[in-house]
């Protein structure tokens, strides 16, 4: 008998060892995963279209709108990015189209244009000199024009985000509630607007011994995932004083993951130029959420 109990007692120990062996292992995979998707999330910052290429925005008054490396233009390119006169920029009736200057090389597409219609059709015309982007955004009822360098100092000089340590306890599987009928979600901005986006429901989860809900949106109509634009009480300390933004995959069997180990900070913690949301009053959290991107204090 007393053999039996040595063998029972050996065989709890090696199934404890093997379940112990197995959580390091799940916690070693999902730390990987984590550190994957910063890595990318990084990648993605430093791309030709990433936000730490966006230099410019300006906003387009009716009429025309010089643009060229010479102080005196209406937008002053970066010093030795083009020539003192590129062209205007003409915007009437909410449309806008580029003339070049006579003599300058500038490029869509990788095509010389003089001319070119920078709104409408199926997608937004660019156009291109040296290592500058040029195109049109709208917000609300503002017209202007982003612009993009390949150059920027921005980019040069980032050398990588500062992150909470990974923590599973901040992963958590949140209860998916659908509104009946999708409703308009008033959603803040930098600019003061309101933008009116689509709310398809509100997650709720417990964290950190808190039942909390969220209520995200959708970034446009075939959207993929959800979009969460978070606030918590690490704001303005550890974390960027306007939110941060978190996305998730859309709901599944009534559940979503929310996993706060990838908020991530918005445009605007990279660039001035960036027109971001806000957390709505109703993401606000009661509580500090030590997880994901810490602000920078070098910005």
């Amino acid at each position: 008998m007393r053999q039996g109990r040595v063998r029972r007692r050996l065989g709890v120990g090696a199934m404890l060892a093997v379940l112990a062996l197995a959580g390091i292992s799940a916690r070693a995979g999902y730390e990987a995963e984590i550190r994957q998707w910063r890595a990318d999330h990084e990648a993605a910052l430093r791309a030709d279209d990433g936000w730490l290429t966006v230099a410019g925005l300006f906003w387009l008054k009716p009429g025309l709108t010089r643009v060229g490396a010479d102080p005196s233009n209406d937008i002053v390119l970066p010093a030795g990015s083009g020539p003192a006169r590129l062209g205007v920029f003409d915007f009437r009736d909410g449309a806008v189209r580029f003339q070049a200057e006579p003599g300058t090389h500038v490029t869509s597409d990788g095509r010389a244009v003089e001319e070119i219609a920078m709104t409408g059709g199926a997608r937004p015309a660019a156009i291109q000199v040296s290592h500058l982007t040029m195109f049109v955004i709208v917000r609300g009822e503002r017209t202007g024009i982003r612009m993009r360098d390949t150059d920027s100092e921005m980019r040069r000089a980032f050398t990588g985000e500062r992150w909470y340590p990974i923590d599973p306890a901040w992963r958590v599987t949140a209860r998916f509630v659908p509104y009946a009928e999708p409703k308009i979600v008033e959603v803040p901005n930098i600019l003061g607007d309101t933008v009116k986006m689509t709310g398809p429901g509100y997650v709720e989860f417990t964290v950190k011994g808190q039942t909390l809900r969220l209520e995200p949106v959708l970034e446009s109509p075939d959207a993929k995932e959800l979009f969460f634009i978070v606030g918590d009480r690490t704001n303005g300390r550890e974390t960027y004083d306007a939110g941060r933004f978190l996305y998730t995959d859309l709901p599944h069997a009534g559940t979503v993951v929310v996993d706060f180990n990838k908020l991530e900070n918005p445009p605007c913690a990279f660039t001035p130029f960036a027109t971001c949301p806000l957390p709505p009053p109703q993401n606000k959290l009661p509580i500090q959420v030590a997880a994901g991107e810490l602000n920078d204090g070098q910005r």
